[in-house]
């Protein structure tokens, strides 16, 4: 019996995440059967089976391979000597993620959704987040080294906020539609350039002080 090269089983693989990803695509996430996958790919139960036990697990993979993509870009980030500024660092999330995704923005609302039910989805969401974040504050720890952003924010809590600006976004062009990332970037853009006034401390300090005085 011919031995299968592993290029043939990763290829194969594909095939199904892909023919799965335009079933998705079309008829939705909980509108899409095991059979529906079988037509879309061409392939018997057995050659399907043999990858993924079951549609969670087709969605994990997918999932899974997202957010690698994603990860992997941001590394290559992570070892700049100087980093983008936030705003075109989500943007640059932001193309990722509509480079990967093989299903409209409201599937991710769908997809999100199922991690409430299925523990395994939502751990490969919850390490992949984790490595973001990670990632994240790594790249902000350069940005404060080289006195691009103050000294005296956790790194944590600041990758964080820009996960969160992501995820918003994500879910408004999700429910609503017809969102422009530049949009997004051009709102984020306009926060940077907050002026907290004069004596650069923010409003609620400055009103104590008056006070005091």
């Amino acid at each position: 019996m011919a031995r299968v090269s592993p290029e043939h089983l990763a290829a194969r693989r594909q095939q199904i995440l892909d023919g799965a990803a335009r079933c998705f695509a079309r008829d939705g996430f909980h509108g899409t059967s095991m059979q529906d996958v079988l037509r879309e790919t061409g392939l018997s139960a057995g050659a399907v089976y043999r990858y993924f036990p079951s549609k969670d697990a087709i969605i994990g993979a997918l999932a899974a391979n997202v957010l690698a993509t994603i990860g992997r870009s941001f590394e290559r980030l992570v070892e700049s000597a100087h980093p983008p500024p936030p705003d075109e660092l989500l943007a640059h999330g932001l193309r990722k993620v509509g480079e990967e995704l093989g299903f409209p923005p409201s599937m991710v609302i769908q997809v999100w959704a199922e991690t409430l039910r299925n523990p395994e989805l939502r751990a490969v969401f919850q390490d992949g987040f984790e490595h973001l974040l990670t990632l994240w504050a790594r790249i902000v720890v350069t940005y404060q080294r080289e006195g691009r952003m103050r000294a005296d924010v956790a790194p944590e809590a600041v990758a964080r906020a820009l996960a969160a600006s992501v995820q918003g976004f994500l879910l408004q062009r999700g429910l609503f539609g017809g969102i422009e990332a530049s949009v997004f970037t051009e709102g984020i853009r306009g926060l940077m350039s907050f002026d907290h006034g004069a004596d650069g401390r923010p409003a609620e300090d400055a009103g104590e002080h008056d006070r005091a005085g």
